[in-house]
């Protein structure tokens, strides 16, 4: 008989800075495992999902039923991108209660399987109650985090010590089980953290579904080895469970083009300016597709991008307070004349919604990326080379910049948050510090470069080498094999036992029955 197919299942939470990078990791399994991969989220999500997947791809795209009214959340609210930042407590909070409903749609996979369980399941980092399911159901179970090892130890230590209650504004704090993370500043936290007393919403919710990693078969995380090993150190010492590194797991550039995002420029448009520009003179900026700063935040970077001189790619979205899709008003946002004489100068460009971020990092004409640094774009931005400017915005991403200055030195902050207040000439400083030949400049782009020789050689897999996160994903496999093969040796005792058991007259047989009949 043949051996059948081994299958994967994927649940990511309901946001694209999640399902993004759960897609890109699919579709690196599909692609050299050769496994079948059942692909679960909510039905809105799955329909957008539809038209991302590559041709001829077997990935498996699987809804799970979820009304958002049922949880207090407006009609068909089922991705972070569609709601407020205040809002997305409550789509984690509706998110824990699907644990019933996807028990009983893997038993369902695994009937319409013969009764073949998955090699392992895959979660997400929010996804704490995955990790019971799954030993009921004996499979080997997997957090996965797109998120770096160093800013989520941070994120994870914070949320379950509450170290900072009753530290001041202008003050700092140490983390008591990650001392490798040296002092961290009030100001470098989340606005929902910083105003954590552990009875609220955030709190409670990272109380209860944190520590359940520790019932998971191990951590797989979106990063490489040899520069965040101290982040993945904290997570094996604190749960004692293995940590497999197998990034950079990233979307390609063709893949991305499938996402269906809106485009506010288009790839060629966009390359043919950059060739029109010397070697490292352009500055990208973005701040990701859930992130927007404050209006006068932005009158001041757009007032330091034109003090600076620099040639620049800026991707805007409407200010905090106006609906982050909405039609961008630059005659009320930008400085008067701003785009008219961007345009005329031929210096920039200001890109509504999207830009295409993968071709604009590998052009050899980007030098520098000021950056909300979520993890996605410290990773494609490293991984060509390019240092980074770091203003966060949310959750770990104040942690990935402390990470980045203070231990890789590949990046300068020039902000924090979304209410700090900005001045241009400060912007415009961290441009030129970066950008210019000065030692700093130079320093911060080599370390870079040699960051990105790391990205690149830990992801080689070539006759006589593998690189450090391809190991870390043949581990990951083999572990989840190895559990498998102990799991069927356990029911295969299960089932002798019981014919010793019928032929010794223990238990009656059916036939036995039916003759007492």
């Amino acid at each position: 008989m043949a051996e059948k197919r081994e299958y994967v299942v994927m649940f990511p939470f309901m946001a694209q800075g999640h399902i993004i990078p759960f897609l890109a990791l699919a579709i690196h399994i599909e692609k050299t495992r050769n496994y079948k991969i059942t692909f679960v989220n909510t039905p809105l999500n799955i329909k957008k999902l539809r038209s991302s997947l590559p041709p001829n791809s077997s990935i498996q795209l699987l809804e799970i039923p979820f009304n958002s009214c049922d949880h207090g959340l407006p009609p068909n609210t089922e991705n972070c991108d569609v709601v407020p930042y205040q809002c997305v407590i409550r789509l984690l909070e509706a998110s824990a209660s699907l644990g019933t409903i996807f028990k009983d749609l893997i038993e369902d996979i695994i009937q319409q399987q013969d009764g073949q369980l998955p090699l392992c399941i895959i979660g997400d980092i929010f996804f704490g109650w995955m990790a019971g399911i799954a030993q009921e159901l004996g499979v080997f179970h997997a957090v996965f985090s797109g998120a770096g090892g160093f800013g989520l130890a941070c994120y994870y230590s914070i949320w379950l010590n509450l170290p900072h209650k009753g530290v001041k504004a202008d003050d700092h704090f140490l983390l008591p089980d990650f001392q490798e993370a040296s002092k961290i500043q009030f100001t470098q936290l989340p606005i929902t953290m910083s105003k954590a007393d552990g009875k609220d919403s955030w709190s409670v919710f990272h109380g209860k579904y944190l520590p359940e990693w520790a019932n998971s078969s191990g951590i797989l995380f979106n990063t490489v080895e040899e520069f965040d090993h101290v982040g993945l150190t904290y997570f094996k010492r604190k749960l004692g469970t293995p940590v497999w590194p197998v990034g950079p797991i990233l979307l390609s550039i063709e893949n991305r083009a499938r996402v269906g995002k809106e485009a506010g420029i288009t790839p060629e448009f966009c390359k043919a300016w950059l060739d029109t520009k010397p070697q490292n003179s352009v500055l990208y900026v973005s701040f990701g597709s859930m992130n927007t700063i404050s209006s006068s935040q932005m009158m001041q970077l757009a007032k330091a991008l034109e003090v600076s001189g620099k040639n620049f790619i800026w991707v805007v979205r409407p200010p905090i307070g106006f609906e982050i899709n909405s039609e961008f008003k630059a005659e009320e946002w930008l400085p008067e004349g701003f785009e008219e004489r961007i345009r005329e100068s031929k210096k920039g460009l200001v890109v509504h919604k999207w830009a295409p971020q993968l071709e604009i990092l590998s052009h050899k004409s980007t030098s520098a990326f000021l950056s909300h640094c979520g993890w996605n774009s410290v990773l494609e931005s490293l991984g060509h080379g390019v240092p980074l400017i770091g203003w966060a915005m949310a959750a770990e991403q104040f942690f990935n910049v402390k990470f980045l200055v203070e231990d890789v030195g590949v990046c300068v902050e020039v902000a924090r948050g979304k209410t700090c207040e900005v001045k241009h000439e400060d912007i415009a400083a961290k441009i030129e510090l970066v950008m210019s030949d000065c030692v700093k400049g130079k320093e911060m782009r080599r370390k870079a470069s040699k960051v990105g020789e790391m990205i690149k050689n830990a992801m080689k897999d070539e006759k006589g080498f593998k690189g450090s996160s391809v190991k870390a994903m043949d581990d990951f496999f083999n572990a989840a094999r190895t559990m498998r093969g102990q799991n069927d040796q356990k029911q295969q005792k299960r089932g002798d036992s019981k014919l010793e058991r019928v032929k010794k007259g223990l238990i009656c047989t059916e036939q036995q029955v039916k003759n007492v009949g």
